[in-house]
């Protein structure tokens, strides 16, 4: 044999001892030392330790931890030497489901058996099948922000709810006994916690609310944002213990195949996730706007304290796909149809004296009054209706625009604010209407206009409507008697600006006069109402980052949505671009830099280092929205991991 091929052969036939620790035998237990070859594979090092340990039970949840690399070794099949173990690796024999606490977004905290060594991603899949939530994809975990905390204040425990002898299912519909899932119904204590899970909680005491965190500023925002854990790292790999606190969240604001008969646990979550969002300030709403919520959340209550009801859809709510696919921000980058192609051909339009204005600095807001005309992705405005014959004043292109609310009912305002994309920045527009009716359709039109439908679209009407049934929520019936004498605790209604700006007995009989438009729905169409005009707000689904973009000095936000990126001002809050994910060609991220860099159809590029999160995070949000938008209803129970992976996935999982 050649010298070379007979040292490797001796070198690999040469026995040497590996110490492994096994944390099942206790903290103070020593190592065991098994006797190996470096071509002996990870499952053979197992069996001798098995062997060795002289302890009968089942091992087949068990793995090696290689501590010194923050690595699982997981393929049983590789040897030590394709590893690249040797004798001063300290291997740990350890369990790979261990218990975690987890807090959901209605408070409850459940202490349950997680995955520690796949994938975040894969982690949460599991939890949410054991806890009865379809389209796991939209969730993930993130560290908790620390509440307030005073001297005062005495260490007081937290309610857990233990589900550690539930067993995680690989079913992705479990069967349903007496309306829960079957692994629920094996006792009094779980089937207490699952109606816990899918029935809207009573709101803690006001001083318990006062101690919860709340965002002052944007970068309060950015700053819960940076916490989100690395999707294709595991739970082991990112530090985190056992016994360890971590949050449950929807991270994904596209909220698909949306079904209350299968979605009750789903469903009650989202709208917890959206009145704790609204109640702690994460998202800016008006007067009328929070009252409203206020209201339905009372109705919510009420409902909630009654027997539980079973959601099913109710007549009003038969056609659920398209009133919420009307208000919710989706990715629109399909090709158009050659039936779409006709129709836009086709296209009706909107004609209609609006008053419009358009604000600079130092000057006061001055609405003139023009001849207005819509069709397909466009408004004109002309001196008079006389003139609209002719070449207009300006055509204004909405494809990419955002179209924001500026309503008050009460007052007989109904606004449109308009940001246009332009070279420069975002130029702002503002369109008055007359009334309601007037600004439904306006509205609706610029909602579609943003992502390049014409009025021809089907969701035109559905959206107009939506609009319409919104504002006649907000009115108020002076005529409508309330009964002052009911009691009920505003503090847990509405936000603590308003609480400070009104006093209970103020905010009462405003609350109860907004629940008469309201006091006649299920609690199945409550929740989604609440849902729907949550999703109508101008800042939902906005994930914040603290950025530093490529040439500036300064540092500034990005603001992270389901359709587009958003760079803002930190000093004012003013939107200054925004970028659709439609119109994106490609995004690079240099891992070594820590940069991320983008680019858009018409030679536009931009990059920009990430100064409160890991540029990660920012890579896997847009990954992220790109993957929810190619989900379809026909694949609506078969999840494309890989796919996932590959848009969101680091350097590390390439």
């Amino acid at each position: 044999l050649p010298l070379s091929l007979s040292l490797s052969l001796s070198l690999s036939m040469a026995v040497w001892d590996l110490s492994v620790t096994v944390e099942d035998l206790g903290a103070d237990a020593p190592p065991i030392t098994v006797s190996v070859t470096s071509d002996l594979h990870i499952g053979g090092v197992i069996l001798k330790l098995v062997e060795k340990s002289q302890v009968k039970r089942d091992w087949s949840d068990h793995a090696l931890w290689w501590e010194q690399k923050q690595q699982w070794l997981l393929r049983t099949a590789w040897t030590l030497e394709k590893c690249g173990i040797q004798a001063d690796a300290g291997l740990i024999f350890m369990a790979q489901h261990k218990s975690l606490r987890l807090g959901l977004p209605n408070g409850l905290t459940l202490r349950l058996r997680a995955c520690f060594s796949g994938p975040v991603f894969r982690t949460v899949l599991g939890i949410c099948k054991m806890l009865n939530i379809r389209r796991p994809e939209e969730l993930s975990l993130l560290r908790p922000v620390e509440e307030k905390k005073k001297k005062k204040d005495k260490d007081l425990s937290e309610e857990l709810h233990d589900l550690t002898e539930v067993p995680l299912t690989s079913v992705s519909r479990p069967c349903l006994y007496n309306g829960m899932p079957a692994h629920f119904a094996d006792s009094l204590q779980t089937e207490k916690v699952y109606k816990m899970l899918s029935v809207s909680q009573p709101a803690p005491a006001p001083e318990a609310i006062a101690k919860l965190y709340r965002p002052a500023s944007v970068v309060d925002k950015a700053h819960i944002h940076s916490r989100w854990l690395d999707s294709s790292r595991s739970l082991m790999q990112q530090g985190v213990q056992e016994n360890d606190r971590l949050w449950l969240r929807f991270k994904y604001y596209c909220f698909h195949d949306l079904e209350p008969k299968y979605d009750v646990v789903r469903l009650t979550q989202m709208y917890e996730q959206a009145r704790w969002a609204i109640l702690l300030e994460d998202i800016d709403c008006t007067e009328e706007e929070m009252l409203l919520f206020g209201a339905i959340q009372y109705h919510i209550n009420k409902l909630s304290l009654l027997e539980p009801q079973t959601m099913t859809s109710s007549p009003a709510m038969d056609d659920l796909d398209s009133a919420l696919q009307g208000l919710e921000v989706k990715l629109d980058g399909a090709e158009s149809s050659p039936q779409d192609m006709l129709e836009n051909l086709t296209a009706p339009e909107l004609n209609d004296y609006l008053k419009i204005f358009r604000p600079k600095r130092l000057t006061l807001k001055g609405y003139k009054q023009y001849w207005f005309k819509f069709k397909d992705a466009s408004i004109s405005y002309y001196k008079s209706k006389e003139e609209s014959l002719g070449e207009p004043i300006q055509q204004i292109n909405l494809k990419g625009c955002e179209a924001a609310p500026d309503v008050n009912v009460a007052g007989q305002k109904f606004c449109i604010k308009l940001l246009i994309p332009a070279p420069e920045g975002m130029n702002e527009v503002y369109l008055r209407c007359e009334n309601e009716e007037q600004y439904s359709r306006w509205m609706a039109a610029c909602r579609l206009a943003s992502k390049g439908k014409s009025l021809a679209d089907r969701l035109f009407q559905s959206e107009v409507q939506s609009i319409l049934s919104f504002l006649a929520m907000q009115q108020t019936n002076p005529n409508t008697h309330t009964d002052d004498s009911m009691s009920i605790n505003t503090h847990s209604l509405v936000s603590p600006r308003y609480s400070k700006k009104y006093k209970v007995k103020q905010l009462t009989p405003r609350i109860l006069e907004a629940y008469q438009n309201v006091a006649q729905l299920s609690l199945t169409d409550a929740l989604l109402r609440f849902l729907q005009i949550w999703q109508a707000l101008p800042d939902f689904g906005i994930s914040f980052v603290v950025v530093r973009f490529k040439g500036s000095r300064k540092d500034e936000v990005l603001g992270i949505a389901p359709n587009r990126l958003i760079r803002i001002d930190l000093g004012v809050g003013d939107v200054v671009k925004t970028w659709r994910y439609n119109n994106m060609r490609q995004w690079n991220v240099n891992w070594d830099i820590r940069q991320v860099a983008i680019e858009f159809d018409g030679n536009v590029n931009m990059a920009f280092s990430c100064v409160t999160a890991d540029c990660k995070i920012v890579h896997e949000f847009i990954g992220g929205y790109i993957f929810m938008s190619t989900r379809s209803r026909e694949q609506s129970d078969t999840l494309n991991e890989e796919l996932f992976h590959k848009l969101t996935g680091g350097h590390e999982a390439l």
